[in-house]
């Protein structure tokens, strides 16, 4: 490639000037995302793009889930984990100090400090994120547990799948419900980069532009099971997190960023 070609390659790449996170905005005037967007030059907006309702207890009641007969709790969200407490509270049912935790990422791990005293002997998480490494994890600890598997509706089949085949007790109460937002306006601003978060993230985008067209916009996800949903609606992932050298969202973008060149 002659300098010539280098040249006009580089400037037929697009600018990163504006970019959506399909989450609420944060509290206050302190985030890593408002740093990014000043040493970038950014216009960053905030849109969540489901909306995450709860299922009430009487509803819960009907799944006839005896949630004290369970020893060990899969966590791949924060809401999980919000909803699961939440339902406890409501249904006035005490956890055992025995219970074991396993979780997708350590940041949903540490999210359990909201409500338990954490002690690493009894909290487990995954290793990169991957659906496999939480199976590694589970799997020196199955023998004499019982599972519960808090989701929404549309919960992870991989996981069930696994339990099943590893001949694990567990049930799938059903603790939430994931209805899409009409992002529409938010979407039509063209942004150069989406940032997803969840798979009902991208179910959303796809509910609302059953025949979007990603052109020259650049994704952004996090999680494993976010980095699927994306590549199964037939998207370029361009931008993941967490991986070894991005745990966060923020630091992908950065480096994403970083890496782009200078013209």
């Amino acid at each position: 490639m002659t300098k010539k070609d280098v040249k006009k390659s580089v400037s037929a790449i697009k600018p990163i000037k504006k970019i959506l996170i399909t989450q609420p905005r944060p509290e206050g005037a302190k985030s890593p995302y408002f740093d990014l967007a000043v040493k970038y030059g950014l216009s960053l907006d905030f849109h969540p793009f489901i909306t995450v309702e709860p299922v009430p207890a009487k509803d819960f009641r009907k799944q006839k889930i005896d949630i004290s007969a369970y020893t060990a709790v899969i966590f791949t969200s924060r809401n999980a984990i919000d909803h699961f407490f939440r339902i406890c509270e409501e249904m006035k049912i005490s956890i055992s100090q025995d219970t074991k935790y396993f979780c997708i990422t350590e940041s949903v791990a540490l999210y359990l400090q909201k409500f338990i005293l954490y002690r690493k002997r009894k909290v487990f998480y995954g290793a990169d994120g991957h659906n496999k490494s939480l199976f590694d994890v589970i799997n020196k600890h199955k023998n004499n547990e019982k599972f519960l598997y808090p989701c929404s509706e549309s919960f992870d089949s991989e996981i069930t799948n696994w339990l099943k085949n590893n001949n694990c007790g567990y049930a799938t109460p059903v603790l939430y419900k994931i209805v899409s937002n009409d992002v529409k306006a938010v979407v039509e601003k063209n942004y150069d980069v989406i940032c997803f978060f969840t798979p009902g993230g991208v179910k959303s985008l796809l509910e609302n532009f059953p025949k979007y067209k990603q052109n020259d916009t650049k994704i952004a996800a996090f999680g494993a099971n976010t980095f699927k949903a994306v590549e199964d609606a037939g998207l370029t992932l361009d931008i993941k997190a967490p991986v070894p050298q991005s745990p966060s969202m923020v630091t992908a973008l950065d480096n994403y960023l970083k890496a782009l060149p200078k013209k």
